[in-house]
């Protein structure tokens, strides 16, 4: 591959701005893909494969930033470290403020898992970086039998071509926005498991089978298991719910359509379906309808049409201008809203193919991702199609449904008991924190109050042991939620300080003390405390820029500001404070000039 240098950030393909805005601990958009070896998976040269496949795609090497109105990628140093696998399955990978990669290698006796969050690469992205890094540990692990060291991709293929962002190269602005009639579907209702771990059932098939009744039916074989999972999904309905129809969401690959090298996202989607209950349910009726569907739907108008009316709405005026949390929360809305237009996701990664000399030290791939309904992954290797589904329901009816139906169409089907390590469990993390904090808080005042009515009836102290308890559990909470970025913590510990400290002195009878001697002693020592955590910690420029410029900005505009209006009487700590934040402020200026211009631009960006 030409070697050359990569962009130290980059904005977020179209996919990958919902899936940063729209996940959380519950919902994490993140997806496994594995691979089961016929041997057991030695760690050392697993991390040595790893280090080899990392080099040939160093677009993984990628950490999440929050800019003004965007999210965006920007270039680390981090290397990933292979670990035995310890937690759930698709746990989170992304942590707001966490300066961490977004994927991650484990494995677990013969099996290597590849876990990465969805707003850095897709289901092709994942499965070129899966068959790199498999190929790279079977030949350090049989070099020795003769096994050669096979090139995967085209070695012709540059930094710039993996980085491509496909979604924007591809957008016609002209071309015509279809309109899409809303139509709820039917959801399925039933008992969460909320809080406990992912249910996963795999199972596989044999592909010359599947093939066969497929070529029998005269449709491919994602028609088929389409209308397999509706027909499965329908036979767990009642009466009253078949009012609804059934909508999977079936993820297209569109470098299929458009030509692309891109390892980022770039995929669309098409939602086949069917309404029961009008007499003509049997499984060549929806069979025929789902055909139907696929030939009007994949064509490269369509999909293109999809395109453009995604990207549309990310280039609209009003929300490319709107701030990144404003707009975080209208595409979280927008996701809840989409969710009620389908009822599960099926999701066909196809085939995963290895040289044939790899072969036979491979058993299976298999792939799944984090859900909060229902949802079918596919994909397959050799003669070995594997199904996974996975949800957080607790019932399994939809499951035997469709191997039922698959083998009434004369297709065997193994089941399969996935493997996973004990005393794994689901990773919600700062959940007890908050819990404990709480209850603390709420004690303190519930205790004060009883203490209050007994000893000093009438005194109404407790008032101030309730605003105490308040303002000590506002300022850990916020240390605790933003632990991963000292310096952003110190910034919004400034913050809410130097507030705080106005609202206790109006309350307590105005005497100034929090603008004369509190804001400006705060500013001062909050913009110590970073130069300090940026020694310690060794910060570059382009880590700590943005958070001494709005410490600065605010240390100056704030005094300067109460100064010049009189609320100020007693002036020389706000002096003081004002003209050594601007000397400060200064300095990064002219002595960080480059740096201090190219996070102002990655901050802004629209």
């Amino acid at each position: 591959m030409f070697q050359q240098k990569r962009a130290y950030w980059r904005n977020l393909d179209n996919a990958a701005k919902l899936f940063s805005a729209a996940s959380s601990p519950k919902d994490t958009r993140v997806f496994r893909f594995y691979c089961i070896l016929k041997e057991e998976v030695e760690k050392v040269l697993l991390q040595r494969a790893l280090d080899q496949t990392i080099e040939k795609y160093p677009v993984f090497l990628s950490v999440m930033r929050k800019g003004l109105f965007w999210h965006y990628l920007e270039k680390s140093d981090l290397r990933p470290v292979v670990r035995e696998e310890y937690k759930e399955p698709c746990s989170c990978l992304y942590v707001r403020d966490k300066k961490s990669l977004l994927f991650e290698v484990t494995y677990y006796h013969n099996r290597i898992n590849f876990e990465v969050f969805h707003a850095l690469t897709d289901g092709t992205g994942a499965t070129e970086f899966l068959r790199e890094l498999v190929k790279n540990y079977l030949y350090l692990a049989h070099q020795e039998e003769g096994l050669e060291n096979v090139e995967l991709k085209d070695g012709y293929l540059t930094i710039s071509d993996q980085e491509d962002d496909s979604f924007s190269r591809y957008y016609n602005p002209d071309m015509p926005r279809r309109k899409k009639k809303k139509v709820q579907a039917y959801q399925i209702h039933k008992q969460r498991n909320e809080y406990e771990p992912l249910q996963v059932m795999e199972s596989q098939v044999s592909v010359k089978e599947l093939l066969k009744v497929s070529r029998e039916k005269g449709v491919t074989m994602s028609v088929l298991l389409t209308t397999a999972f509706l027909c499965a999904i329908h036979e767990d309905m009642s009466k009253t719910q078949e009012k609804r129809p059934v909508i999977l969401m079936v993820p297209v690959n569109l470098r299929k359509v458009f030509p692309s090298d891109s390892m980022l996202n770039f995929f669309g989607y098409i939602e086949p379906g069917y309404q029961f209950g009008s007499g003509k349910d049997s499984f060549e009726d929806v069979l025929e309808t789902v055909k139907e569907y696929f030939e009007q739907n994949l064509s490269k108008e369509q999909m293109a049409s999809r395109m453009n009316e995604l990207i549309a709405y990310e280039k609209h005026r009003v929300l490319k201008w709107a701030p990144l949390e404003l707009k975080n929360r209208c595409i979280r809305a927008g996701a809840k809203m989409a969710e009620k237009e389908v009822t599960a996701v099926l999701s066909n990664m196809n085939v995963v193919k290895m040289p044939k000399a790899y072969m036979p030290y491979i058993e299976r791939f298999g792939v799944y991702t984090s859900t909060n309904r229902t949802e079918l992954c596919v994909c397959s290797f050799d003669d070995v199609l594997s199904f996974s589904f996975t949800s957080r329901y607790d019932s399994s009816n939809i499951q035997r449904n469709f191997y039922r139906i698959l083998e009434e169409l004369g297709i065997a089907v193994n089941v399969i008991l996935p493997e996973f390590p004990e005393k794994v469990r689901p990773n919600y993390e700062g959940k007890k924190f908050f819990q404990v904090a709480s209850f603390c808080c709420i004690a303190v005042v519930v205790i004060s109050i009883m203490l209050n009515v007994i000893l000093s009836p009438g005194k109404y102290w407790y008032r101030f042991v309730a605003a105490g308890a308040f303002s000590m559990w506002i300022t850990a909470a916020v240390g605790y939620l933003k632990r991963y970025n000292l310096l952003k913590n110190a910034a919004w510990q400034m913050l809410i300080v130097t507030i705080g400290c106005v609202i206790w002195d109006k309350a307590t009878g105005w005497r100034g003390w929090s603008v004369d001697f509190a804001l400006p002693s705060a500013c001062l020592l909050i913009q110590l405390s970073m130069l300090i955590i940026s020694k310690i910690y060794a910060h570059s420029p382009r880590e700590y820029m943005i958070y001494y410029v709005m410490a600065s900005v605010y240390s100056i505009l704030i005094p300067f500001i109460l100064l010049i209006t009189g609320i100020i009487t007693f002036e020389a700590p706000a002096v003081l404070c004002v003209g050594c934040s601007f000397l400060f402020l200064l300095g990064l200026i002219v002595f960080r000039k480059k740096e201090f211009h190219e996070e102002m631009y990655k901050k802004f960006h629209v």
